[in-house]
Formats: C-alpha cells, structure tokens, sequence
C-alpha cells in the first residue's frame, strides 16, 4: 500500500469516529432537561394533571402528599421495585427536596374523575360489601377505614377513589404474591392473602367508579 492512500484512509477512519462521536452527542442532547421541574418530568407517564391516561401508572392528582413522598422514598431506598426497574432510577435521580416538591405539586391537584362503566350486579354488589364492611370471616377489613376519603390519620394509605382498577387489582395482587412488601407492618399483604383473585378483581373495579373528594389529604 502507497504511503498517500495509507493517510487516507487513516484520516477517513479518524473522520469517520468524529462524526460517529459528534453524532451520539447530539442525540444525548436532542431534549434539553435541564431547566424542567421535578414534577415536570413525572409528568411525562403521570400527566401534567395528574390523571395519567394509561392504567399502568397510577393517576397522582389529589393522592395524600405523605403517600407520595413515601413511595418515591421506597423506590429510592429499593425498599419498593415496579416492572423493569424504571421506578427506582427515576426516583434515584431526586433530592430530598425535589421528593418533597413532586409531592406537593400532585396532592394539590383536583382529584380524578372517577371512572364509568357497567361492572354487572354481581361485582358491584361484592366490590361494595369488601370496600364498606371487608371479610371479617377472613380478618380483612373494610378498604374505607385506612382508604376511604381523607384516610385514617393514624395509618399512611393511599386515596383509592378513581384510581386505575387494573393498577389498583396488580398492586393487590403483588401484595398478595408478595411481590410488593413496602407495606407497614405486612397489612396490605395480610389483606390481599384473605382474598380471592375474583374479589381483589371486584374491589378495584368498584374503587375505581367512586368520586374522590375535592381538598388536599393529609
């Protein structure tokens, strides 16, 4: 090979790797994050309202600020997982502070409306009867005692009114199979084992159809 056709080609390569370089670079930078607020970027799955439109995450707008900032705490500390891990590095990429401001911007949010549908006799009537009285003959209580509009102040439970039915039916059933375990105490779990794939089913479809009520939960 020629000296000429040598340099070439060895400039050709070292061309080539700059453009190669330069161009991973500006895909990396094609959206500028950088001045975004920290809810802002939960909004890109979580809707800028709240009320996400895809069953798979959870609809944010009115939940109880403290709940939040507990499970974006749990996903940080990998005391909680969700499918694939994104969870745990999105919320690893919070301060404390930003945990706090993600928190206040969804509670203050009007609440979802809640959803509509024909669930049939037979659902309503056993979502109603778990949500208002539970399974005592099981030892699982009522969902509105811990749940039900500004919650029991003593116990640190989500606002489930309106919330996605399949999400709120996976999360029973990771509690139940114990694939969530970030629940105080094992309570959750305790609950999702004394019920049936058919009643956890019925409870969320029915949770789903309530109207969450208008001011900001503790």
């Amino acid at each position: 090979m020629s000296k000429p056709v040598a340099l070439y080609i060895a400039f050709s390569a070292a061309g080539l790797s700059a453009m190669a370089v330069a161009a991973t670079a500006v895909r990396a930078d094609m959206i500028d994050t950088s001045g975004m607020a920290a809810w802002e970027h939960c909004a890109l799955c979580h809707s800028a309202d709240g009320v996400s439109t895809m069953a798979k995450f959870p609809k944010l707008a009115g939940q109880r600020p403290r709940y939040i900032a507990k499970q974006l705490r749990d996903f940080r500390a990998k005391r909680r997982s969700n499918d694939g891990g994104p969870m745990l590095t999105n919320a690893g990429l919070l301060s404390e502070e930003q945990v706090e401001e993600v928190a206040t911007y969804f509670a203050a949010l009007p609440p979802p409306p809640p959803a509509d549908g024909d669930l049939g006799p037979r659902a309503v009537a056993t979502g109603e009867r778990l949500f208002n009285e539970g399974k005592p003959e099981a030892g699982v209580a009522a969902c509105a005692t811990c749940h039900a509009g500004g919650g029991n102040p003593g116990v640190l439970a989500p606002r489930i009114e309106a919330q996605h039915a399949a999400y709120l039916e996976k999360q029973l059933m990771d509690f139940r199979a114990g694939v969530r375990d970030n629940d105080p105490d094992g309570l959750m779990r305790s609950v999702a084992a004394g019920l049936s794939e058919a009643e956890i089913a019925a409870v969320a479809a029915y949770a789903a159809t309530l109207e969450q009520p208008e001011g900001a939960a503790p």
